[in-house]
């Protein structure tokens, strides 16, 4: 009643008394408790009422509900394996690569355009060998030891499961959060996963004896919605749920009050256990919420120890462009061709981090089961531990392996033996040591490059909440030259929940500007946090944790190798609606993998370290870098606008040396609003906030040198330089200087096909531009009309070489022969014809800009921000030697694995439920028939005991018959004995009761 008085008194003073509004009724068994959020249907409320709701002081967050942004991670049974030299020309990639179904109706779909061009179809997972990976990963050994999750509440959240499923026999609720009328699992993804975790047999779970909570927040369709979730997070933190998995994901990392649940779900010391996500082999593809530090991400292997292609690859996203993205996923394990429960009873094959997550959730589930003292089990220990047993997968980086593969024993042993402390993630820099380290370890440091950025978690095992005691302490190893090396600190005021960052940014001395060599030291960090138990006021828990840090350092490379890749002016989903670059990407037309060298663009990068260049990244404005340290500034596929300062500075630099290399992409307003969507969800039109790049916004930017792209979208296969190149969605040069040189193409008209499908090919697209400017001593400028042969989202061509030939003409005036005496040059383009590209009118770009703001319905600049500037801390040095191994020297504390032995193992047999009419009994213990190393000596074992056995029955019925053959026999007189009496010596004459 009194949220309904808040609403009504905060829309009237909006002036929006008459608007039609209702909170919509929730029927589910959080219903029965206090909730802290309504979902609100308002019809056609005006943004000056949301704001107004905003403004209220008991109102936390007004959002649009969200719908399938978050989406089961599992692909189906793989088909049996075909011969080698077969095709698969019917198999979509696009099918389960991308990171969630797109459950939208656009007003393009219907149209030809959009049909599957049937590309990236000839890869397909094969068929695994079934195996049963509770064996695999040892649960048996702490089976035998009475080990098998009892007294641990797993919450499954997931799309349900059947009443009499005849795997499970502790399951203690199953609730239903959807609006279908059903609790039973109609796809069969909720049971396999609950069987992985707690089925007690034939497809054997962890932990068999742990209690299940199903709660269905899928439907059959494989929907659900914010609101689902956030019910079902509550009624979770009711139940006191222990341990709770999501075999789900998606990118939108922006949907505060999901991510605001998950922290509170973790604060109230819930283990959560999420799919990294599906997306792989892509880098940036992290699904949330699995990306967040209080969450165990885990990623996909297969039984081979290799990461599955699927498996999505890290960096985290969310902290860029200011930042740099953190380690996930935290630990990977088995994902492809796991068997699990079938929908109704059996089992069957499913891969994907889907499968993965539910075998960390079983693996934690018993884990937490060997604990004696609970109170020690939390997020935070609990991953400790995981991270910490973890083995690492040789020749496989950080971002794709976290910490390494699930070692359960391991786990186990640190587990028991673990005091509160704090940790880090991860527990060393090493900028030398390949692949692991990747990237960091793929290019040296040198004086006066940019900072190089490493963020790592803290995790505070101590408690829920915790501070930075001081500052952390900089330590260089003056034996080690660790004083040729900076570091700036920065780091979370307040750990919580569990954890926290320490953004670690290291630079070159100025007195090694010249030296060639590694530098050592470490970063000391104390954490403390309130003790729980403590009777004093005041106590404290604290913990000390030592940050190794090693590097490499060359010279100053010179000038023309130096390349500078603007980040700053890069956006990507979420929060706004910004398309793909490639329009034939219908399965996911979301642009959110990063657009950074590290995650998209890194083959890219790793072919111009190859070439000698060296890559830094601009997280700032244009003002904050000395364009005298670098030859190229390169600019791909930009969507922000820029300040008028920026514009200003860019001219001054060129005119001084600079050059500028511009990879474009499409801007036309007639398709995107063709390509706006419908969302059923929150009943809203979204339409893109601007094209694949901004064109407008660079037009601004080099319309000084008579410079300009236009609205015009094109594709087609063509060659240039005797090189194989594809134009995927890119626009064309409209204006450019006469003494430039320009080469064009025939390519197809793809705006046509869109807007009308119809096809018709356009002779002499100008697609590409090289410009020396007349100032004396000034920069080069190359501009390409789309990005799309150098981004790993939608290549199907690469144009490495065409990136060299430019960085050659722009670095070192080298103009290519191959270009500049093509036979496709033609004059350079004056424009005069043809309108430049305006902005979508009523764009909301200025929403998600870091330049726009919202000024009486214009949207205008910003004031130009300070340029960030470091606070160096002050060294304190030690004349130590250094450690040569850093991760074999980084450890828990306290905790020794070679001392810490597996007790003695004793038999043990998980209580089952009775075998039903005609259900087969060789997996219903884990001293079952299962392959494994165990179980193989048990078997070998076996006909030694049966023929013993068979030997000693044999003689004790020949002794017996020797004896009766001695015996004399005696008559004994007829006595009448009652019926039963009779019967019962019948019966033991027959032999069918015998005794013993």
């Amino acid at each position: 009643l009194k949220l309904c008085l808040y609403i009504s008194r905060a829309l009237q003073g909006a002036g929006d008394g008459a608007l039609e509004w209702h909170i919509v009724p929730r029927e589910n068994p959080a219903s029965d408790f206090p909730s802290d959020f309504e979902l609100l249907h308002i019809r056609q409320a005006s943004p000056r009422s949301l704001l107004t709701l905003e403004d209220h002081p008991y109102i936390k967050r007004v959002t649009p509900q969200r719908k399938v942004f978050r989406t089961l991670k599992y692909i189906p049974s793989p088909e049996p394996a075909a011969p080698c030299n077969a095709t698969r020309g019917t198999q979509k990639w696009q099918s389960w690569q991308s990171s969630r179904p797109f459950r939208r109706s656009s007003l393009s779909l219907g149209s030809g355009f959009w049909h599957a061009t049937g590309r990236h179809s000839s890869r397909r997972l094969l068929r695994a060998i079934p195996r049963h990976v509770a064996q695999i990963l040892q649960a048996d050994v702490l089976w035998q030891m009475g080990h098998t999750g009892s007294g641990v509440k797993v919450a499954v959240f997931d799309t349900g499961l059947s009443e009499k499923h005849p795997h499970f026999k502790n399951v203690k609720e199953r609730t239903n959060w959807t609006n279908e009328k059903t609790l039973d699992d109609g796809l069969g993804h909720g049971t396999f996963v609950a069987g992985v975790i707690a089925s007690m047999r034939e497809c054997q779970g962890f932990a068999p004896d742990s209690e299940l909570h199903i709660f269905r927040v899928f439907t059959n369709n494989q929907v659900s919605y914010t609101s689902w979730f956030l019910d079902a997070f509550n009624y979770a933190i009711l139940k006191k749920i222990d341990v709770l998995n999501l075999s789900i994901g998606g990118p939108d990392f922006m949907d505060h009050p999901f991510v605001d649940k998950v922290w509170e779900l973790t604060a109230n010391r819930v283990i959560m256990v999420s799919a990294i996500g599906n997306d792989g082999p892509l880098y940036g593809t992290l699904n949330n919420p699995a990306d967040q530090m209080d969450v165990i991400g885990v990623g996909g292997i297969d039984f081979e120890d290799n990461i599955a292609r699927f498996s999505s690859r890290g960096m985290t996203t969310w902290e860029l462009p200011g930042g740099y993205g953190r380690v996930k996923p935290d630990i990977v394990t088995y994902g492809s061709g796991v068997r699990g429960s079938g929908m109704k009873e059996g089992c069957r094959s499913l891969s994907g981090t889907s499968v993965a997550s539910p075998v960390v959730a079983g693996a934690v589930t018993l884990l937490a089961s060997t604990v004696l003292n609970r109170e020690l089990v939390n997020p935070a220990s609990m991953k400790q531990a995981l991270i910490a047993s973890a083995r690492r997968l040789p020749g496989v980086n950080m971002f794709e392996q976290g910490h390494g593969k699930l070692d359960l024993i391991r786990a186990y042993q640190i587990l028991n033996s673990y005091r509160p402390q704090a940790s880090l993630s991860p527990s060393y820099i090493d900028l030398t040591e390949c692949p692991y380290m990747w990237p960091y370890c793929s290019q040296p440091i040198y004086y006066g490059g940019m900072p190089t950025i490493v963020n790592v978690t803290i995790l505070n095992g101590m408690g829920v909440t915790g501070r930075v005691v001081d500052k952390p302490i900089w330590q260089p190893y003056l034996p080690q030259n660790g004083d040729n090396i900076d570091v700036a600190i920065s780091y979370s005021p307040v750990l919580w929940p569990w954890a926290g960052y320490l953004a670690v940014s290291i630079s070159v001395a100025k007195k090694a500007a010249s030296w060639e060599g590694i530098a050592q030291g470490h970063v000391m960090v104390t954490v403390a946090s309130p003790a729980e138990n403590d009777s004093e006021v005041g106590g404290e828990l604290t913990s000390t944790v030592k940050l190794p840090i090693k590097v490499k350092i060359v010279p100053t490379p010179p000038r023309s190798k130096r390349v500078l890749w603007d980040q700053y002016h890069n956006l990507r989903y979420p929060p706004g609606y910004f398309p793909r670059d490639n329009l034939r990407m219908k399965n996911d037309p979301l642009d959110w993998n990063g657009d950074h060298i590290h995650t998209n663009f890194r083959d890219m990068y790793q072919h111009l370290r190859s070439m000698g260049y060296f890559v830094e990244v601009l997280g700032a404005p244009i003002t904050c870098f000395d364009a005298s340290q670098y030859g190229t500034l390169l600019m791909v596929d930009s969507e922000e606008e820029y300040f008028p300062e920026e514009i200003t500075k860019l001219r001054r630099d060129i005119d001084n040396g600079l050059s500028l290399i511009i990879f474009s992409d499409w801007y036309n307003t007639s398709v995107m609003r063709k390509v706006k969507f419908y969302d059923e969800n929150t009943r809203q039109w979204w339409m893109p906030d601007t094209g694949g790049a901004n064109i407008p916004a660079l037009n601004d930017l080099i319309s000084v040198w008579g410079m300009a792209f236009s609205d015009g979208l094109y594709e087609g296969d063509f060659t240039l330089a005797d090189h194989d190149m594809y134009y995927a969605s890119g626009c064309s040069i409209a204006r450019f200087p006469e003494d430039g040189i320009v080469i064009a193409k025939n390519l197809k008209d793809q705006g046509l096909e869109v807007l009308k499908q119809e096809t018709a090919v356009v002779e002499g697209v100008p697609i590409l531009g090289l410009y020396q400017t007349p100032s004396d001593g000034g920069g080069r400028i190359a501009l390409y009309g789309d990005s799309n042969c150098i981004d790993d989202s939608h290549r199907q061509k690469d144009c490495f070489w065409l990136l060299d030939a430019l960085l050659q003409y722009t670095s070192y005036s080298m103009t290519p022969p191959s270009l500049s005496h093509s036979h496709s040059r033609v004059a350079p383009p004056t424009g005069a014809e043809h309108p430049l590209p305006q902005r979508l009118e009523g764009n909301h770009l200025y929403r998600y800009s870091k330049v726009l703001e919202a000024h009486l319905g214009d949207p205008k600049p910003r004031p130009l921000p300070a340029c960030p500037h470091l606070s160096w801390a002050k060294p304190q040095p030690v004349n130590e030697t250094a450690p040569s191994n850093l991760w074999k020297h980084q450890k828990l504390l306290s905790v020794d694995l070679d001392k810490v032995a597996l007790p003695n193992v004793r038999a043990y047999r998980p209580q089952v439920r009775p075998l039903s009419p005609g259900e087969s009994g060789a997996w219903d213990i884990p001293g079952g028939i299962m392959p494994g190393r165990y179980n193989q000596e048990v078997g070998q074992t076996i006909p030694v005991f049966a023929f013993l056995g068979a030997m000693v029955v044999l003689s004790f019925f020949v002794v017996q018959l020797t004896k009766s053959k001695s015996k004399p026999k005696r008559r004994k007189p007829r006595i009448k004995r009652p019926t039963y009496l009779q019967q019962q010596q019948q019966q033991q004459t027959s032999g069918k009761n015998p005794t013993v």
